[in-house]
């Protein structure tokens, strides 16, 4: 697979790899509550609540992929672009344009990704 040149480019990788309906629920969810904890640590000047952040937002993400989509966290090829993918799926999720449930079609990534996992010399 070539490297991403834009996180334009890498994000329907990213939505290939959150095609599980579970696993984006989970990604909702640690998304929203890692949101929450930093409100409520600045609201309430309590900063020690932003130490509960990376567990509750990749633990909930972990979750899902291990156990429902079962494959291998994008964060640990493609961390920052990854980080920046869980807050555009939650935006795309809260706003209609991603599923939240159910399979994710192929329509979301199979076309636009097709460049960067095909291995060169290969026919299409």
């Amino acid at each position: 697979m070539k490297p991403f040149e834009s996180f334009e480019a890498f994000y329907p990788y990213y939505l290939s790899e959150h095609r599980n309906g579970t696993c984006r629920v989970l990604h909702v969810c640690g998304s929203l509550t890692v949101l929450a904890l930093v409100a409520t640590a600045v609201v309430g000047r309590r900063p020690m609540l932003l130490l509960w952040c990376p567990l509750v937002g990749y633990g909930a993400a972990w979750i899902g992929h291990f156990l429902f989509e079962k494959n291998r966290p994008a964060t640990f090829t493609y961390p920052a672009w990854s980080f920046m993918g869980d807050f555009v799926m939650l935006k795309d999720v809260l706003i209609g344009r991603v599923p939240l449930l159910g399979t994710l079609p192929p329509s979301f990534y199979a076309e636009q990704i097709k460049p960067y996992v095909e291995a060169p010399g290969s026919e299409t």
